[in-house]
C-alpha cells in the first residue's frame, strides 16, 4: 500500500504539466493536420492524444526564385595572407587562347619586373579588394592596374592618360576626378579607385559581359559598340573573342588573364609573390592647415618616397587643406603624425603658398615681385624657358610676411597656369604722316588705341604733327615704318599686347590634352 502511494505522488507532477499543455478551446488552440485532409486544419483544435501526420504525394522541386538559390560558402576565418582572399573572388569566365599563354610566357620569364609591380601594389591591393567586394564586383579587377600602369600611380601614358587606372583627362573630368596645378586625382589612389570601379560598373551594365567591358575601358565605349553592330551586320560573333579590334585592345583580356593565372597558381609558373597581409596598409587622416609634403613625411616618420606613393595625386611641395583635406599614411603611422603635429613647435607648417599674377608678366617680373629667385620659380612651377605668365595665372610661392596665409579653396580648386610665348620688344621710333593721329597710327601697326597713348603720354584722340617721333614697341626683329605692316598685323598686336604698359589681359581656360 505504501510503494502504491508512493507512485502515485511521483505521477502527480507529470500530470499537472501535461494538463497545462493542454490547449484550452478559443485561446489561440494549435492545429495540426488531419488524415482525411494531408494539411492543416484551421477549424480542428489539436487534441492532446492526436498523432503527427506528414504530408503526402511525394518530394515536390523548389521553385527557380532567385531567393533560393545556392551561395558560396564562406570560411568561418578570413584568409591570412590577401592573395588567397583576391584568389577566392575570382567570378571572371576564364579565357583560354595562345595569346594568353604568350603573355604567361612573358610575364614569368621577367621575375625582375613581376616583383616590382606586386611589391607597389602591395600599398594598394587590400583597399582595392574591400571596394571590389563591397560592390560585389569580380576580384579580378584588382588585378587590372598591373596591366594598365604596373601599378604606378604616377605613370602617364604617351596619349596623356595618367595613374594606376590610366585615365584620359576629359574621362576623369566625367568621373569628377579634379585636375588643377595643385592636384590631379587621376593620381589619387582612393579618387582614382573609385571612379575606375564606377566605369567599369557603367560598361558592365552597357553590355552585360567582363570581357566586353574591358574591351570598352581599353578601347572606348563607343568603339565596342560600333564593332558589335558591325558584327552582327555581318552575321558574325559578337563575343571579345570574336570583334574585330586594334591588337592593344585585342591582347588586354589575355594580359589580364595571364596575371591572374600567375596570381592563381604562383609555383607552377616560377614566380614568387611578396606577402601581403590581409589587413588594410593605409588610412587617411586628416589636416586643417597648408602643410609642406617634406614636413608631413617628417612627422609621420615615414621616407618621403614612401608619403608621396600613397599621396600621388599632391604634385606640389605643399599640401592645401583646401583642396584636399586628407592624407593617406601607413596604419601604424597615422597617430604618430597626429601625436608628432599637436607637440610641433617649429614654426610655420607651410613655407609655400599662392599668389595670382596681376599682370601677364615675365618670370623675372613675377619673381622680384614675390621675393623668389627665378631659376625656383620656374622650377616649381615648370615655366619653360621663352614664356611669359599672363594676368590671372597662379603660382606657388614662397610665404613671405606679406605672403603669409593658407591658400582659400577657391584658388586651391580653381588655379590655373596660362603662358604666352616671351617675345623681345625693341623700343622703336617711327616719324608721323602728313594727318596722322593716334588712332591711324594704331590701325597702321596693329596696336590698340589705348596702348599707344599710353606709350606716348598722349591722349587716345591726340593728333601728331607731319614729322613728329611716334613710340613704338614692336617685335626685335621687325622694322618701323612700312616694313612692320609688311609683316602682318598679327604678330605686333599679340607683341604689344605684352608692351610694358597697363593691358587687361583676357583670363584664358585651362586647356587639357587631347583626348
Amino acid at each position: 500500500m505504501l510503494k502504491q502511494l508512493c507512485y502515485a505522488l511521483a505521477l502527480l507532477p507529470v500530470l499537472w504539466l501535461a494538463g497545462c499543455a493542454t490547449p484550452v478551446p478559443g485561446e489561440n488552440a494549435a492545429t495540426v493536420p488531419t488524415a482525411s485532409s494531408g494539411g492543416l486544419s484551421a477549424s480542428q483544435p489539436a487534441a492532446a492524444d492526436h498523432n503527427a501526420v506528414y504530408p503526402g504525394g511525394g518530394l515536390k522541386p523548389l521553385s527557380a526564385d532567385p531567393a533560393l538559390r545556392s551561395r558560396s560558402v564562406q570560411a568561418l576565418q578570413p584568409p591570412a595572407d590577401l592573395w588567397e582572399r583576391v584568389r577566392r573572388g575570382f567570378a571572371m569566365p576564364d579565357l583560354d587562347s595562345d595569346l594568353v599563354r604568350e603573355r604567361e610566357l612573358w610575364y614569368s620569364s621577367r621575375p625582375d619586373y613581376v616583383a616590382r609591380m606586386t611589391e607597389r601594389g602591395s600599398k594598394y591591393l587590400f583597399y582595392i579588394v574591400e571596394e571590389l567586394e563591397r560592390r560585389d564586383m569580380p576580384s579580378e579587377l584588382a588585378l587590372l592596374p598591373f596591366i594598365e600602369s604596373a601599378f604606378n600611380p604616377q605613370a602617364v601614358s604617351s596619349a596623356k592618360a595618367a595613374g594606376m587606372w590610366q585615365f584620359m583627362p576629359a574621362t576623369g573630368k566625367y568621373f569628377d576626378l579634379k585636375q588643377n596645378m595643385f592636384r590631379d586625382d587621376r593620381r589619387d589612389v582612393i579618387e582614382s579607385t573609385r571612379a575606375a570601379l564606377d566605369y567599369m560598373q557603367k560598361l558592365y551594365g552597357m553590355f552585360g559581359d567582363w570581357h566586353l567591358a574591358l574591351a570598352a575601358y581599353n578601347w572606348g565605349e563607343g568603339s565596342v559598340q560600333r564593332a558589335i553592330k558591325k558584327a552582327k551586320k555581318s552575321g558574325t560573333g559578337t563575343g571579345y573573342d570574336a570583334l574585330v579590334m586594334p591588337m592593344e585592345t585585342r591582347l588586354y583580356v589575355p594580359k589580364l588573364q595571364a596575371v591572374k593565372n600567375i596570381m592563381a597558381n604562383p609555383q607552377s609558373f616560377r614566380v614568387t609573390l611578396p606577402e601581403i597581409g590581409n589587413h588594410p596598409y593605409f588610412q587617411s587622416v586628416e589636416i586643417e592647415r597648408d602643410i609642406d609634403v617634406a614636413l608631413a613625411a617628417e612627422l609621420a616618420e615615414v621616407p618621403l618616397d614612401d608619403f608621396r606613393a600613397l599621396n600621388p595625386s599632391a604634385s606640389k611641395p605643399v599640401l592645401l587643406a583646401a583642396s584636399n583635406s586628407q592624407i593617406l599614411l601607413p596604419w601604424d603611422n597615422a597617430e604618430r603624425f597626429q601625436n608628432n603635429l599637436t607637440a610641433y613647435t617649429g614654426g610655420r607648417l607651410a613655407n609655400w603658398t599662392a599668389w595670382v599674377a596681376p599682370a601677364t608678366l615675365s618670370p623675372a617680373d613675377a619673381a622680384k615681385r614675390v621675393g623668389m629667385a627665378e631659376s625656383e620659380l620656374r622650377s616649381v612651377n615648370k615655366i619653360p624657358p621663352r614664356m611669359r605668365v599672363r594676368a590671372g595665372s597662379t603660382l606657388l610661392v614662397r610665404r613671405s610676411a606679406s605672403l603669409d596665409s593658407d591658400v582659400t579653396a577657391h584658388v586651391a580648386n580653381n588655379g590655373y597656369l596660362t603662358l604666352a610665348p616671351d617675345v623681345v620688344l625693341k623700343r622703336t621710333v617711327v616719324k608721323a604722316g602728313k594727318k596722322d593721329n593716334v588712332a591711324s597710327m594704331a590701325r597702321r601697326f596693329s596696336v590698340s588705341t589705348q596702348v599707344l597713348a599710353d606709350w606716348n603720354k598722349v591722349s587716345t584722340s591726340a593728333n601728331f604733327k607731319r614729322g613728329q617721333s611716334v613710340v613704338l614697341y614692336l617685335p626685335a626683329k621687325a622694322r618701323s615704318g612700312r616694313g612692320v605692316k609688311a609683316r602682318g598685323k598679327t604678330a605686333v598686336a599679340k607683341a604689344a599686347k605684352r608692351a610694358p604698359v597697363k593691358s587687361a589681359a583676357k583670363k584664358q581656360p585651362v586647356k587639357l590634352a587631347r583626348q
